[in-house]
């Protein structure tokens, strides 16, 4: 019953930033009955990074976990993971649609402190080399807003997962549109760091009143 209940937290935590380079033209949800998927990024099936930092070794770790992916997939829809896809994985097959998910390392306290909040170098040339191949949907695992920005023109459709804990099975319930997105941004997602703070008034008001009882 409490797993249930986490599955139906992050389901409906997560927050739709882009859906389709085209309004008229959504890319989510995906079909899970046709064609061939590619799976990629060291966040997807790791338990550690899924969960942060403030497990049970304090600042995280990584650690697998069961592809949710392939759990809720269709008998004629294959999934192909690679955390790292090179020039050879698109030489061989041919992908309908790419899944890339990245994020931060687990953290805790100043373990977190970072001043430019950019994924890592590394990471982003993956998703552009992925981007540039197939149409692709990009999920971040992160603790907070990371600067993306530069990678918004070249997916198809960008979803903010959070830290989905043990029950990642969450995304892809929605990702796949057995379930609606239901989560909104709280504040502005920066394009820049030297744009913080942002909303400040936003941000005092859920100081000041965190069950939303302001003065009328």
């Amino acid at each position: 019953m409490h797993r249930d209940l986490a599955r139906e937290a992050v389901r409906k935590s997560l927050v739709l930033l882009k859906n389709g380079k085209d309004p008229s033209k959504p890319f989510l949800p995906l079909s899970k009955s046709n064609g061939r998927l590619l799976v990629a990024g060291k966040h997807v099936n790791d338990l550690g990074y899924q969960c942060g930092g403030w497990t049970i070794t304090k600042y995280g770790s990584s650690g697998q976990i069961t592809d949710a992916i392939i759990a809720v997939k269709g008998d004629n829809m294959e999934v192909i993971f690679e955390a790292n896809p090179t020039q050879s994985t698109f030489q061989t097959l041919k992908f309908t649609s790419a899944i890339v998910v990245v994020g931060e390392e687990p953290y805790a306290e100043c373990g977190g402190d970072n001043q430019k909040l950019e994924l890592t170098t590394d990471t982003i040339e993956m998703i552009e080399f992925v981007c540039s191949r197939v149409p692709t949907l990009l999920i971040l695992i992160s603790g907070r807003p990371l600067i993306v920005e530069p990678l918004l023109e070249s997916v198809e459709a960008f979803v903010a997962a959070w830290l989905p804990g043990s029950e990642g099975g969450g995304v892809a319930d929605v990702i796949f549109g057995d379930y609606e997105f239901h989560g909104c941004l709280p504040r502005t997602w920066l394009k820049r760091v030297d744009q913080l703070p942002m909303n400040v008034r936003t941000q005092i008001m859920i100081l000041c009143f965190p069950l939303g009882l302001g003065s009328k």
